[in-house]
């Protein structure tokens, strides 16, 4: 499980923008949980994601199909960056250093 901060002014719709670019990314339509939202798509047999308090991070736990090809593998780890590209607003530069940042505290 891992949490992912918001670049600020991107936390008013995140829910809604984090469901859309579920299906724009992945391709599947996501299916509502208790807390947030759940796909399977690739080599991913389960990827959940919910919303950290106040809307500033999302929290995102996967399940890996470790048995799948390397080129489903690669594709779904590209389309996962992608996602997180896009809903958090930093690159994936920008989040290890962030990462870096609070662990070095």
């Amino acid at each position: 499980m891992q949490e992912y901060p918001i670049k600020r002014g991107l936390t008013k719709d995140l829910e809604a923008r984090a469901v859309a670019e579920l299906k724009n990314c992945f391709g599947v339509e996501p299916d509502k949980t208790a807390k947030g939202y759940r796909i399977k798509a690739g080599a991913l047999r389960r990827l959940d994601v919910t919303f950290g308090a106040g809307s500033k991070s999302i929290i995102i736990d996967t399940e890996s199909d470790i048995s799948a090809p390397d080129e489903v593998i690669i594709d779904t780890n590209r389309r996962f960056r992608k996602y997180l590209d896009i809903v958090t607003g930093f690159s994936t530069k920008e989040r290890v250093k962030r990462a870096k940042s609070v662990a070095g505290e």
